[in-house]
C-alpha cells in the first residue's frame, strides 16, 4: 500500500461508468504528477430497466442509490463545502496498490 498527498482536480456529479450509463459522483486527483479516478455511481434509473435477466432488483437500485447520496453528504461534509463542483482544489490523501487506486480521504486536518 502507497499514500499519496493530492488534490481532487475534477469533480461532478451526472452520468459516467460503464458506456455513461450510471449516475453519481466522479472524481479525479492529482498528485506526484499523475492522475487517477474513482467514481461511486450506479445504473441510472431513466436509461436502465431491470430486467428479469438482471443479478439485482429495483430495490437493490435504490439502496445503492441512497448509499451514493450518504457518500456524497459525507464527502461534502468532511470537505466543508455545500456543492459538488467546490470539492476541486481540495487536498486528499489517496492509498494506491500495486499502481491501482484503492481509495481515498478528504485532509480534514489541513482544512
Amino acid at each position: 500500500m502507497e499514500k499519496h498527498l493530492g488534490k481532487i482536480k475534477t469533480a461532478y456529479f451526472g452520468l459516467g461508468g460503464y458506456q455513461d450509463m450510471c449516475i453519481g459522483i466522479h472524481l479525479n486527483f492529482a498528485f506526484d504528477g499523475c492522475g487517477i479516478s474513482t467514481s461511486e455511481c450506479a445504473w441510472d434509473p431513466a436509461r436502465m430497466e431491470c430486467s428479469s435477466y438482471a443479478k439485482w432488483t429495483e430495490e437493490d437500485r435504490s439502496k445503492e442509490l441512497d448509499c451514493i447520496m450518504r457518500y456524497i453528504s459525507q464527502l461534502l461534509c468532511d470537505a466543508k463545502v455545500d456543492r459538488v463542483e467546490k470539492l476541486v482544489g481540495i487536498p486528499v490523501e489517496i492509498t494506491t496498490e500495486n499502481r491501482t487506486f484503492k481509495s481515498f480521504r478528504v485532509l480534514t486536518e489541513v482544512l
